[in-house]
């Protein structure tokens, strides 16, 4: 029996994707933020510079998870866009 793959979609671009291919940043219940791990309100975002950018321009996470998002968060999908990229051309 094969696994079904559970679709989540992108807070910006509106893309439907399998999640495990998106971002996902929580809302914990203590208010604080995670991002991948954890239970409470999530949001998804595409991994690329593109969502990431229009995301923290119209704050769409913030809008997602109804409460602020650090820049400390933005920084960290930043540092990951730039870790997948560089590893991405290194195997060419």
């Amino acid at each position: 029996m094969s696994e079904r793959s559970v679709l989540r979609r992108c807070v910006t671009c509106r893309q439907l994707l399998d999640r495990q291919q998106l971002w996902r940043v929580i809302r914990l219940a203590d208010g604080g933020l995670a991002l991948d791990k954890g239970m409470g309100r999530s949001a998804y975002l595409c991994p690329s510079q593109s969502c990431l950018e229009e995301a923290k321009r119209r704050k769409k996470l913030q809008k997602a998870l109804r409460c602020q998002v650090a820049d400390s968060i933005y920084a960290a999908l930043e540092q990951r866009l730039h870790a997948t990229s560089s590893a991405g051309s290194e195997a060419r």
